[in-house]
């Protein structure tokens, strides 16, 4: 088979280059000549491991082709799949549009006389298939095609492994035939007995935010239930496994920390919320776990503060991590860009270190003292906030950590250390929700 992917970000260059490990021709088209020659030249332009090997083998092998001609990767294509960008739109929290109907009217420009699957894989709102495919008819009537929707459901960080190990394959169409070639394509997973859900437009393209949404809110949930832990002495991770071995509720996504952020749950949250205000059937849980994850990036500024003994005015604070979450160096709505600037403005120096996040934090964030490796941090701080969890974190040497620090004060927004560890080490040490160490909590 072979398949035309509209957008190389990280949707489109994942989900082309595992296709292509499927042993499926895939084209790949970009507007942005830059990435394409650089795509060409093997360099991957975003962190994901293993993708680098994943596109030299298949890139090697022919299998996958990079091009900013859109007409070539639409043309003898049995199906074409939109991946391009859906971020929210400025001002009202929609899902912006613009780019997936641009590409549907693109898509529709090219087409040839044989039958083809437009599929949209981008996250978008339920009623944008629909739109493709008036779209689509308008700019060409006797084009014979079929819209199908294949929601992504990638974990950056692991994004192979799930392309090729899923939970479920979910397919939203109302033609049988288009169904067929979206199935066919995913065959090589039937020797894994994955699940596919074939259903209708409306209900797939409703099925990733719903998907999205209720992660979001366990996060949120699991956040608040550690700030009643911090008031009533309970730890949060012994009630996070209790609730967690109960097949009901399951443990993923019940770690307690600085609240969530990426490129999917926060404009996910926000356009499901405005979808379901506009037609009258409001959403009030995801309404709150919106409010309640914005309020809570900037309240650990106030935690951090709390542990330098309620201000952080002239005081140098380390912070690690800056991505929104490990493996990744994606900084999109990650809460390091509430909890800097909160720093900032409340008289701090901050010296930071992230091992793939750098060079986009340093496009978003202002007046920071960039360093080369973690320790590189500490020396003289009053303060070490453990932001992002990454693994070169998780075990740092503390008489090290101790000895540069001008004072013991580490606080874990992660809750990567134990307790009664730090507490032997000399550490006063705070994390999220679980009991106080030294006066800390």
């Amino acid at each position: 088979m072979r398949i035309g992917m509209v957008g190389v970000g990280y949707v489109g260059l994942v989900s082309g280059a595992c296709f292509s490990e499927f042993g499926v021709e895939v084209v790949c088209v970009d507007t942005d000549e830059a990435k394409i020659e650089r795509l060409r030249n093997g360099e991957i332009p975003i962190f994901e491991p293993g993708l680098d090997a994943l596109v030299a083998s298949n890139t090697a092998a022919g299998r996958l082709t990079f091009t900013t001609d859109l007409g070539a990767a639409v043309r003898d294509s049995d199906a074409v799949f939109i991946a391009v960008g859906t971020p929210s739109r400025r001002g009202d929290g929609h899902a912006d549009l613009t780019y997936v109907y641009t590409a549907a009217e693109q898509i529709g420009q090219n087409l040839d006389d044989g039958y083809t699957v437009v599929v949209t894989k981008s996250t978008v709102p339920v009623g944008t298939g629909r739109e493709v495919a008036s779209i689509i008819r308008r700019v060409n009537p006797s084009a014979s095609f079929a819209v199908a929707s294949n929601p992504e459901f990638l974990r950056e960080g692991s994004a192979i492994e799930d392309f090729m190990r899923p939970d479920r394959v979910v397919i939203g169409t109302d033609d049988p035939h288009a169904a067929d070639v979206v199935t066919s394509l995913y065959r090589p997973l039937y020797l894994r007995e994955t699940p596919a859900v074939v259903t209708s437009l409306e209900s797939a393209e409703l099925i990733k935010y719903a998907a999205n949404t209720f992660l979001a809110t366990k996060i949120t949930f699991i956040n608040e239930i550690a700030d009643l832990c911090e008031k009533v002495g309970a730890n949060v991770q012994d009630i996070a496994r209790g609730i967690g071995l109960d097949g009901r509720i399951g443990g993923k996504f019940l770690h307690a920390g600085p609240g969530y952020g990426g490129s999917c749950f926060p404009k996910d949250t926000l356009a499901l919320v405005q979808t379901a205000k506009q037609v009258g059937a409001p959403i009030r849980i995801v309404e709150t776990v919106v409010a309640v994850n914005d309020a809570r990036k900037e309240r650990m500024v106030d935690k951090i503060a709390d542990a330098c003994g309620g201000s952080i005015k002239g005081k140098t604070i380390a912070v690690l991590g800056l991505t929104f979450k490990p493996n990744t160096d994606d900084m999109r709505d990650s809460p390091s860009l509430e909890i800097v600037p909160g720093l900032r403005k409340g008289g701090a120096t901050v010296r930071a270190f992230d091992p793939q996040g750098m060079p986009e934090a340093k496009e978003l964030l202002d007046g920071v003292e960039w360093c080369d490796d973690a320790y590189s941090t500490m020396e003289g701080a009053d303060c070490l906030a453990l932001v992002t969890e990454w693994n070169e974190f998780r075990a740092l040497d503390l008489d090290r950590v101790k000895a540069l620090l001008s004072q013991p004060v580490l606080v874990d927004l992660r809750n990567v250390y134990q307790p009664d560890e730090m507490e032997k080490a000399g550490f006063d040490y705070h994390s999220i929700g679980r009991p106080a160490v030294n006066g800390a909590a």
